[in-house]
């Protein structure tokens, strides 16, 4: 059986204040706070991650958050965007509530035939939500697609197509902006990625409000260790496995220059947190609890509220 990629396991961004970033993706996208822990190379910043009630793959979007981050700045060779799939029947009730709340999006525009809205984090990083036809009860089930930024689409597309097994699903182009959709075979979250390239000049920035990196599913620690067999076969090397307490993970550079990783679904983010309590102390991993004091001195304070 030929192996293939079934979607995201989740997205890696970059913010400013924690709390203003907390605020915005419980309270305005009402996802779930379903980690608080630090960033493993940097333990006097936090990560957060956030996704659906049951902290599920294809739902999570975590953050390094810093005070005193600068803003940055998608363009080529960079993730530029990550879009939400509203449930089906939910879109309307999306703009109402964001019109209500007095919230600014752009749109509805229309892509690949699924009306689409926009809004800006604190951080004005674009968020995308996309009107589908699965049933969820969450108010957005997981992430639709990720869009990245290429200067040329073609090489990209022969590592998902030929090496992941992504099909072709559409092609557009509009604005000046070309953009080629591939789908992951199977009904999973995030199967989509849409690629790039626009005629926009812009020179890409780590910051604020730009995306660190992409990752996607593997089911286990074994259909990890194939992808990392496949992909150094198919000559695009990773990294050794590493650990992230809640996933191994490896990572590489895919052709266009974005990071890509592909992470485990277990052990689960359950594993240092009852399911019913996720998010709501600091998670350490045990080469820090030593210093956890000292940590929890540096960190800024973070209200977290229901």
């Amino acid at each position: 059986m030929t192996r293939t990629i079934p979607g995201l396991h989740h997205v890696t961004a970059i913010s400013g204040p924690p709390q203003d970033n907390l605020a915005f993706y419980t309270g305005t996208l009402r996802q779930r706070l379903v980690k608080k822990t630090v960033n493993f190379d940097d333990p006097g910043t936090y990560h957060l991650y956030y996704g659906d009630q049951g902290a599920n793959s294809g739902t999570i979007l975590t953050f390094f958050p810093f005070v005193n981050a600068g803003r940055g700045r998608a363009g080529p060779g960079m993730a530029s965007a990550y879009a939400y799939a509203v449930p089906k029947g939910g879109f309307d009730g999306w703009m109402e509530q964001l019109a209500e709340d007095a919230i600014d999006f752009d749109g509805p525009t229309e892509r690949f035939g699924h009306r689409i809205l926009t809004l800006r984090d604190p951080d004005g990083a674009p968020v995308e939500l996309v009107e589908t036809d699965r049933d969820s009860d969450q108010p957005l089930d997981g992430f639709h697609s990720v869009t990245l930024w290429e200067r040329d689409i073609a090489p990209t597309a022969r590592l998902l197509t030929e090496v992941f097994g992504y099909a072709e699903a559409g092609h557009e182009t509009a604005g000046g902006v070309e953009r080629l959709r591939l789908v992951a075979p199977g009904d999973a979250r995030g199967a989509v990625i849409d690629l790039m390239r626009s005629d926009a000049p812009s020179i890409g920035r780590q910051g604020a409000g730009s995306i660190h990196h992409v990752a996607f599913r593997a089911e286990s620690d074994e259909v990890q260790r194939d992808w990392h067999e496949r992909l150094a076969v198919a000559g695009h090397p990773t990294t050794p496995v590493i650990d992230r307490q809640y996933f191994n993970a490896i990572y590489f550079r895919e052709p266009g220059g974005v990071l890509f990783e592909i992470a485990t679904d277990p052990p689960g983010f359950a594993v240092d947190e009852d399911p019913a309590h996720l998010g709501e102390a600091l998670k350490l991993p045990a080469k820090y609890e030593a210093h956890r004091a000292r940590i929890e001195q540096i960190l800024p304070p973070l209200k977290v509220t229901a």
